[in-house]
């Protein structure tokens, strides 16, 4: 198997997980197939070769100035501060160089970059949750999608915030050279080997916010381990030791969303990471997730996921369930 160039571009302000994140994925990789270059060879660049500041302090020394760069297979571009406000020639440089690469790459804000540059139009993309908003604005021609953990169309792939390059970037040493090496590589850096890419940036506790007062930070966190009891708000309301109404009023009120849609993103995680995670029968995960038959399960996957549960497992459970 022929070995695949990568190119990460520097430049100041770069966040340096973005770098290393996928460095570290690719490096192992290539540990995996026990030489140095015989999967990946990796390459840094920035503008004119000198080091780099990243945007928590740590200087970073690249390979080569992006002029002398090799021509990369995959050109992968990290976020950072310095991505919101680039300097003119990388831009240029990526609009000349990005055509030519067979993969196109970006982590978290670097999406910005290859959108200025003009690459990711008509395209699918996703980046930091934080940014989704002004990327779509700035550039309709690009269907931004806020919700996934990385986004792959064709030869452009792209992920939201810092740890999700990890994921992106296992992704695709998956489909290079197969689920053992990557398999190895999650193992080695303690991640998990696949967390599906379109699985949300925030869990449901994450995506509504922490009430301010005790009693319903506590319901939340009751919810979170009990998705499969009774949570109606009646019971909800009796643990804050709040009348229904006013717990209802209060919740939303500090969360931003209504304890019956709460209830209800806990329990499709839940659900989700069971047929992830797990062998369980559909029927004993709609029990233990709260909805009480398959059929509601299904209902609700197909509402919010576009899926039933059965074709989201075998989609995204890493061995088949026997």
């Amino acid at each position: 198997m022929a070995h695949r160039t990568v190119l990460l571009v520097l430049f100041d302000g770069v966040q340096s997980l973005d770098v290393t994140g996928p460095v570290e994925v690719f490096a192992g990789a290539d540990l995996q197939a026990g030489a140095p270059g015989e999967t990946y060879r990796i390459h840094t660049a920035s503008l004119d070769g000198w080091p780099v500041r990243t945007s928590s302090g740590l200087t970073l020394v690249p390979d080569h100035a992006l002029v002398d760069a090799p021509a990369p297979h995959t050109l992968l571009v990290p976020g950072g501060r310095g991505s919101r406000g680039p300097d003119p020639r990388v831009l240029d440089w990526l609009r000349e160089h990005g055509p030519r690469a067979d993969r196109l790459v970006s982590v978290c804000t670097g999406a910005i970059l290859l959108a200025e540059a003009g690459l990711l139009d008509g395209h699918r993309v996703t980046t930091h949750w934080a940014y989704c908003e002004r990327l779509a604005r700035d550039h309709p021609a690009v269907e931004v999608d806020p919700d996934p953990i990385y986004v792959r169309d064709g030869r452009v792939a792209t992920s939201a915030g810092v740890t999700a390059g990890i994921d992106l970037a296992l992704a695709l040493v998956e489909e290079d050279v197969g689920r053992e090496a990557a398999l190895a590589v999650a193992r080695h850096l303690v991640v998990f080997l696949r967390r599906p890419g379109n699985q949300a940036q925030f869990s449901a506790q994450l995506s509504a916010q922490t009430a301010r007062r005790a009693p319903l930070r506590d319901v939340q966190q009751w919810i979170s381990e009990h998705p499969g009891d009774d949570l109606c708000v009646e019971k909800l309301a009796a643990r804050a030791r709040l009348s229904p109404r006013h717990f209802a009023r209060a919740f939303q009120a500090e969360t931003g969303t209504t304890p019956g849609r709460y209830v209800d993103s806990v329990r499709l995680e839940h659900a989700r990471r069971l047929l992830e995670d797990t062998t369980d029968g559909v029927e004993e995960i709609a029990r233990t997730s709260g909805y009480g038959t398959p059929e509601a399960m299904r209902r609700a996957f197909v509402k919010t996921l576009g899926t039933a549960p059965a074709e989201y497992r075998r989609r995204f459970h890493p061995t088949p369930v026997r």
